[in-house]
């Protein structure tokens, strides 16, 4: 556990929910996440690929948010609701048109880096505060920004591992190195203050090349980023959840038939802090830009109590209000998917009732 003494002391606190942010009424979420007390809003800003996408087509300015072939709509109306409400954006940019790497998949790496970087300097000039869109409204500055989404998960970004002989290398750390520099350096050929986080990965990884599902544990996976060049970002985004409904927030993740465990939850979150700061030779800042306990009723198999996930909203965020380097929490879902198969860590139920966590992350984040 992190020394008070030189606790962070303006942790940033906030809700990732973008079924609701995205594609909900916004006179009536925007109100709804204001009165959590929440500062931050989550967005996935799409590139390209399954979400609301900007990039219809292949734009022929690719640097100017004003070619035709993007469409911000959505975005444009998520930004000014947002900050109307007393809430900041946070933009995270995803996804990989079709073109920019031979119809691979979303969730394979542009073939040409500057592709990415080129959006990314659209996306942080039309968000530069300064902007005037076609309705004659100047938008809002977003500032704060992350690359990609979890990126050692084959679910959004493939592959994880290249075989090259008998030898297998992590493909996907050295693939997003490349994504994280062109987003930061988008950014910051527009707006050098505003703040990129790299990383962004899950809390766990199976190591396994010759699995059905490979994935990458995230201290290897931060290396393999550094060994691919990755630099220059402000803070390392991580999703430290725990592993079953039985862990706590400060329960450390066991490992498998006698060796150091793998995953990094909250229990073991200095693991990974050591880490970036040995591969990095500095204090990196850290942000937790997705946590949350899913509550039964209504998930009868992952799902804690109510109580418990309002107690334990309550332990993660002293956690990260008392560590030196972490400087943003997010807590994942204001309202429970409705999907069989989604999550159910809403601070609401899918009908709008306000579980104890609602006032337990209330108290926090005005706290």
């Amino acid at each position: 556990m992190a020394s008070t003494a030189s606790a962070s002391s303006s942790l940033r606190i906030g809700i990732f929910d973008d079924g609701m942010v995205l594609y909900g009424e916004p006179d009536r979420v925007f109100p709804q996440l204001a009165n959590t007390g929440a500062r931050l809003v989550r967005v996935n800003l799409w590139w390209s690929g399954p979400g609301i996408r900007v990039a219809t087509r292949r734009p022929q300015r690719p640097a100017d948010p004003t070619d035709p072939a993007y469409n911000w709509d959505t975005y444009d109306r998520t930004v000014r609701f947002a900050i109307v409400n007393g809430m900041q954006p946070v933009f995270s940019i995803l996804g990989t048109p079709a073109w920019a790497n031979a119809a691979k998949g979303w969730n394979v790496a542009p073939t040409n880096a500057r592709d990415l970087r080129l959006f990314a300097a659209a996306a942080q000039r039309r968000y530069g505060g300064a902007f005037v869109n076609a309705d004659g409204v100047t938008l809002p500055r977003v500032s704060l920004w992350m690359a990609w989404n979890e990126p050692n998960n084959p679910v959004f970004l493939k592959p994880q591992f290249r075989r090259t002989g008998t030898t297998w290398t992590i493909q996907s750390g050295r693939d997003y190195a490349k994504i994280c520099n062109a987003i930061v350096q988008g950014i910051k050929s527009v707006q050098r203050t505003s703040k990129v986080a790299c990383g962004g990965t899950a809390p766990r990884g199976n190591n396994n090349p010759n699995s059905s599902r490979p994935s990458v544990s995230p201290l290897p996976f931060a290396r393999a980023m550094k060994a691919g060049g990755a630099a220059g970002f402000d803070a390392y985004a991580h999703h430290p959840y725990s592993s079953a409904p039985s862990e706590t927030p400060t329960t450390k993740p066991a490992g498998v038939r006698g060796q150091p465990p793998t995953a990094v939850t909250l229990g073991n979150f200095d693991t990974l802090v050591t880490e970036l700061n040995r591969l990095y030779r500095k204090r990196v800042r850290m942000w937790i830009t997705e946590y949350g306990y899913q509550t039964n009723p209504p998930d009868r198999i992952a799902g804690v109590t109510m109580s418990k996930q309002a107690a334990y909203l309550t332990q993660a965020v002293s956690y990260a209000r008392r560590h030196p380097q972490i400087d943003l929490f997010l807590w994942f879902l204001l309202r429970d998917e409705d999907r069989v198969d989604g999550w159910q860590s809403g601070l609401t139920t899918v009908a709008g009732a306000r579980k104890p966590s609602f006032n337990a992350f209330r108290r926090a984040a005005l706290g």
